[in-house]
């Protein structure tokens, strides 16, 4: 087992013990297929049962925080899972899940992406990976302002040109945790204008696609608001241990 040590509270204790919601499951799945929307099962401390009961139900994109977590399970779940990355990525981690990963949904800056495509370049593949907008009030949230991400595209785009081993796919976001539902749809809204602003600079490495912004508390108005990835957890495994 690698030693990254971050933080990672997974365990595959429980065996017996499952956490899905199936009803909630196949409802959440009908009402996004409807409206063209994926869905990234967030399994993170959950154990690798309860994942494989939802893959059994046919979910192959599933979402981990913790880069230790991820590389553990991945070694022991059917490979044509689709493993997304949503939690902060540290540099000197990239290279643990490069060779794997599907998606990486928190770039926040311009160091991490040449990162990201140095490993990749390694693997001989290219990675995709999501521009993380801060569109929170809080400061704990990490993410990018219009101004650095207009420094990538622009400021940086020669530069950026030049890594030719990972995608720019699309933006994500998360907004404030509050029950006042008019302040999140309000910082959805600010995020899809972001997505329409910078969707038509199309390049061989930067093609917005993905707009990922909703979890389990807010979906619905992320999905509203434009959304066409979503992040689920606690309605589908239960609360996190």
């Amino acid at each position: 087992m690698l030693n990254i040590c971050d933080g990672s509270t997974f365990s595959n204790t429980n065996k017996n013990k499952m956490f899905i919601d199936r009803t909630k499951y196949s409802e959440i799945v009908r009402q996004l297929e409807e409206k063209g929307v994926n869905l990234v099962a967030v399994s993170k401390t959950k154990p690798v049962q309860a994942i494989e009961e939802l893959y059994q139900m046919g979910q192959r994109d599933f979402g981990e925080n913790y880069v230790q977590e991820l590389v553990d399970k991945q070694a022991q779940l059917p490979k044509d899972i689709r493993w997304h990355f949503i939690g902060h990525l540290q540099t000197n981690k990239v290279k643990y899940i490069a060779s794997f990963v599907h998606l990486i949904h928190g770039v926040d800056s311009f160091k991490l992406l040449k990162e990201i495509n140095k490993q990749a370049q390694k693997m001989g593949k290219v990675i995709d990976v999501l521009l993380q907008v801060h569109i929170a009030q809080e400061e704990t949230k990490f993410g990018l302002d219009d101004k650095e991400i207009s420094e990538i595209l622009i400021s940086n785009s020669g530069e950026l040109g030049e890594l030719r081993n990972i995608r720019i796919a699309g933006l994500m976001g998360m907004a404030s945790f509050t029950e006042d539902q008019v302040k999140v749809r309000d910082e959805f809204r600010y995020l899809k204008n972001l997505f329409d602003k910078y969707a038509p600079l199309q390049t061989s490495n930067f093609q917005l696609q993905i707009l990922s912004m909703g979890m389990s508390s807010d979906y619905q108005i992320g999905i509203e608001e434009g959304s066409n990835m979503v992040r689920i957890g606690s309605l589908l495994f239960g609360a996190r241990d």
